[in-house]
């Protein structure tokens, strides 16, 4: 049998979705799971979005521009001065979804063998996007007793070498749901120019904000523009998990052009999807302040009731859905697994994702799971009870 690739076998499994089949032999068996596991939201798409797809008019489905339609780009740069960034469209290149945009900050930034610097635990994806470009990611810790807050500049300071090209930073926080202040962007935008390296920022829960707290784009910062990279997407904020849309902006007219190339590749993002995606735009400000206080109350809940359970320990998020919590188990990964091919309550059990995943230094995160609070307020309530009750019981 041929070999394969180093990298192919370098690639991370997902611990959010390697867990798949394990769910499906649960349902089989007539095991109903709640998936906390995955950010899928259960808010119902705008309907000014759907509505744009059904009601268009295309006689021949082209290729779209490689950069994203004008008319889209336009109106993504209005949104964004809307929250203070000043861009024009020939700042912003349309991609398919949030993770092809990270794939090519990557790639534009660093060559292989190069370094990122990423306070973990992260976004799981952002590992295996780095082994793809065969870049190494650089972890620098921060703990759940500091509600993951952003380590010491000096622990980032300390890791920057020759090899080192960006800092990536997701802001509000996936697993976390930390939510960045202005003084630690400052402080990260002050390193990067000292450096002279990026500051990437994935900023695609910009929306989901709680107890009053502010997001604050780094492209908002003053002195910034020629080191900051922002990834986004309409993914999360319009509950369009499916459009795939998303997008790179920056002010940096060298990256810009670099990952151009990248997009020209592979030709073009789909055209009912930046339809949909623009006509999103017009999604008055009223969803979003229903939709925030809606998963604040599910935060709410979620919290209270994990704080119940004995020997679990949980960080507060303030922005995005998910939050991380550490359990009284030796490996977690077991753990769900356990849950899914032995326990119910009622029928019932619970799908969870392991947060090994979401780091980069060996055996950080072995005992905590991430959980996505993007059901319904009953439903986390009953999830919450099959956690206690599973953790009474479980064989660690």
């Amino acid at each position: 049998m041929p070999a394969l690739s180093k990298k192919g076998h370098s690639m991370p499994e997902s611990p959010i979705r390697k867990l798949v089949p394990f769910a499906e032999n649960a349902k089989a068996r007539g095991t109903e799971v709640i998936h906390l596991n995955i950010g899928q939201p259960d808010i119902k798409t705008p309907q000014i979005a759907l509505d744009a797809v059904s009601n268009a008019k295309i006689e021949v489905l082209a290729y779209s521009r490689t950069e994203g339609s004008d008319a889209y780009r336009d109106k993504l740069a209005q949104y964004y001065k809307l929250h203070q960034v000043a861009v024009t469209r020939e700042d912003i290149i349309v991609t398919t979804g949030g993770s092809e945009a990270l794939s090519f900050a990557m790639g534009s930034v660093a060559d292989p063998g190069d370094e990122i610097i990423i306070p973990e635990p992260f976004y799981a994806n952002y590992n295996g996007f780095a082994a793809a470009n065969d870049i190494a990611v650089v972890p620098v810790v921060s703990s759940l007793a500091e509600n993951f807050a952003l380590p010491p500049i000096a622990d980032f300071e300390s890791l920057i070498g020759p090899k080192t090209k960006a800092i990536v930073i997701c802001n509000p926080g996936n697993p976390t749901g930390y939510l960045y202040t202005k003084e630690e962007l400052e402080a990260l935008s002050a390193l990067v120019k000292k450096h002279n390296i990026f500051l990437i920022a994935d900023e695609v829960y910009r929306e989901f904000t709680y107890e009053g707290a502010v997001h604050h784009s780094i492209l908002t910062l003053e002195g910034i523009a020629d080191y900051a990279i922002v990834v986004d997407s309409v993914s999360k904020r319009y509950s369009m998990c499916g459009a795939r849309i998303g997008c790179l902006v920056s002010k940096n007219k060298a990256f810009i052009h670099t990952a151009m190339k990248f997009a020209q590749a592979r030709l073009s993002p789909p055209t009912y999807a930046q339809i949909a995606a623009e006509a999103a735009l017009d999604t008055p400000s009223s969803y979003f302040k229903s939709v925030n206080t809606e998963y604040q109350k599910r935060r709410d809940i979620l919290i209270t009731g994990l704080k119940k359970i004995p020997g679990i320990a949980v960080a507060n998020p303030r922005g995005a859905f998910y939050c991380v919590v550490a359990l009284p188990v030796a490996d977690a990964d077991n753990f769900a697994k356990w849950l899914l091919d032995s326990f119910s309550v009622d029928g019932k059990t619970i799908m969870v994702a392991p947060a090994a995943g979401f780091y980069a230094t060996p055996g950080l995160g072995k005992n905590e799971i991430r959980i996505a609070y993007v059901l319904e307020e009953q439903q986390l309530i009953i999830a919450t009870d099959i956690l206690k009750k599973a953790l009474e019981v479980y064989p660690n």
